[in-house]
């Protein structure tokens, strides 16, 4: 079975957009992605699907990292690149998958992004407005005070708060569920919203149309607050690192931190360390003998 590379890349496309229901924008990444991968084929004289071995997915792959593309992009495009192969393999237009077994470039580890401290306040006391401000508080309170995940937040019911000792019965990953305490501030928000809403059982949150409030609408909520204070880019895992990092800076051990944030591995949270560079300098200033300024020895 000889094929035409191009007939094929639009017949894959096709099958995303018609009967894979990808959106518009997806079917058009593909498209761009696997136009530079059919580029580079026929630039080594491949013109036919069955002449393609690993050797020409590790040589583009080298391409694109030659070329300056950042190794974020360049895992995108191979990730374009195997799901065609998979198309070509159950099409049997070939018999084997010349992108298995190719390692991409390793994806560089970003640092948690934390806000400062005042920045969260001021999010938390002047952002919730309108009809559910007294709910919205209640969720931004949460977040940050307790270092919720959104998920977590949601599945929260009335019978998981115990408000007088200031506990939470969250259910993490994996419904493994942790007590996680919350400050006043989130004790006297949830006061205020259990009032409003008359609820002391079900959902924390309801939702309009439906039992829960919506991982989206939390998100939301989150966004609007921090654009009324002059902040972008912020999400409800922001909140969340911001809290991992407030606690680090104050003292917290790695080990309480892994437990309020319901991580199984020490690992995961010893990246928050990596935020606190000016917190340890500042430490190690104030304990080393040799590392003081010499105006504080």
């Amino acid at each position: 079975m000889s094929e035409n590379i191009s007939t094929l890349v639009d017949a894959f496309l096709e099958h995303l957009k018609y009967a894979g229901g990808r959106t518009d924008n997806t079917v058009i990444n593909y498209a761009v992605d696997l136009s530079q991968f059919v580029d580079y084929l026929l630039g080594e004289g491949i013109e036919d699907v069955r002449g393609i071995d690993q050797s020409h997915v590790r040589g583009f792959l080298r391409e694109l990292l030659a070329y300056g593309y950042s190794k974020s992009s360049a895992l995108r495009k191979m990730s374009s690149l195997r799901s065609w192969m998979k198309f070509l393999l159950q099409g049997g237009y070939i018999t084997s998958d010349p992108s298995k077994n190719v390692r991409g470039p390793k994806e560089p580890k970003r640092l948690p992004r934390a806000l400062a401290y005042e920045d969260v306040k001021s999010m938390l006391e002047k952002g919730p407005s309108g009809k559910n401000k007294v709910r919205d508080r209640a969720i931004l309170e949460l977040l940050y005070g307790s270092g919720l995940r959104v998920a977590e937040l949601v599945a929260l019911d009335w019978e998981d708060v115990d408000m007088e000792e200031r506990w939470l019965r969250v259910k993490g990953k994996g419904e493994k569920e942790r007590l996680v305490p919350m400050g006043r501030f989130a004790q006297g928000a949830l006061a205020e919203w259990q009032r409003l809403s008359g609820k002391n059982s079900g959902p924390l949150f309801p939702g309009e149309d439906c039992e829960r409030i919506a991982v989206r609408t939390v998100h939301r909520v989150v966004a609007r607050a921090a654009r009324r204070v002059g902040l972008v880019g912020v999400s409800p895992h922001v909140l969340r690192h911001s809290f991992a990092t407030h606690m680090l800076e104050g003292g917290a051990s790695l080990r309480v931190l892994q437990e309020l944030l319901g991580h199984q591995s020490l690992v995961t949270t010893q990246r928050y360390l990596k935020i606190s560079y000016d917190q340890l300098k500042k430490s190690y200033a104030n304990a080393h003998p040799r590392g003081r300024d010499e105006g504080n020895v």
